[in-house]
């Protein structure tokens, strides 16, 4: 299973979390919504999208959307807008989305609409070349559990249009303002080879390098190679924080 893959299943199953009870979903409220938004995005010139917790869909979606950044309406859906994200900074946002969604579950019911969540990435646009868009992320709904339903998406086009790699995210507190970064460790296990997955496998279960390159018959100064090898791909500085970092992406 690629990166994508073993992230994309990591990020579904913490957002599949949360229990909905369906019957007391009322969706007259995104109704009721939709003028706002409506006249929202006319005024700001921002793009809106209304994620939904609990169908795990897009349900609402401004007009907007294809003037600013070249998306066609009869298309959207998750999949799709996945598909506009720039490879490497989707795998990135569904880490941030990780961490954050355990960050929001832990919040009392009565603090979980007092923030929101700024990502900067790339995107494909009309002309099929990426630019940077900031979007913020904030809680429209709550269910009558206190479950989180609706989601607000504001886009808008990053005046940072540099050549930078990777995404920025902050977590920001609506009524105090206090911003704090939302910082990711790069997945690099995609990196790792064969051997030294194996390796890693041996330091995990407590083997030391003498023993592990009598079980490979390979030389002690091969084994102590690739566990420099293993850090620096992983960027760790011990082999005890390798094996810390290696259980977070499942390596061991």
């Amino acid at each position: 299973m690629n990166t994508l893959k073993k992230t994309e299943q990591e990020y579904y199953t913490i957002l599949n979390q949360q229990e909905f009870d369906k019957s007391k979903l009322d969706y007259t409220i995104l109704e009721k919504h939709t003028p706002f938004l409506n006249q929202m995005a006319q005024v700001k010139n921002s793009g809106l999208t209304v994620f939904d917790l609990n169908k795990k869909e897009h349900v609402y979606s401004s007009f907007n959307l294809t003037n600013l950044f070249g998306y066609d309406l009869n298309k959207i859906d998750t999949n799709y807008y996945n598909s506009r994200v720039h490879a490497e900074d989707l795998i990135s946002l569904m880490n941030v989305g990780i961490l954050v969604l355990r960050k929001l579950y832990e919040l009392p019911i009565k603090e979980r609409k007092d923030y929101k969540l700024q990502n900067e990435y790339r995107i494909l646009n009309s002309q099929n070349k990426y630019i940077r868009i900031i979007e913020q992320f904030q809680v429209l709904e709550l269910d009558n559990r206190g479950n989180f339903w609706l989601a607000l998406s504001t886009m808008d086009i990053s005046p940072h249009q540099e050549d930078y790699e990777g995404i920025r995210s902050q977590w920001i507190h609506l009524e105090s303002g206090e911003i704090n970064l939302v910082e990711i460790k790069k997945n690099k296990s995609d990196k790792l080879s064969n051997r030294e997955n194996e390796i890693l496998s041996f330091v995990n279960d407590g083997l030391l390098s003498k023993e592990i390159s009598e079980k490979l018959s390979i030389s002690l100064h091969t084994v102590n190679t690739h566990r420099q090898n293993i850090l620096k791909k992983l960027g760790a500085n011990s082999s005890i924080e390798a094996i810390k970092f290696a259980r977070n992406l499942k390596l061991v």
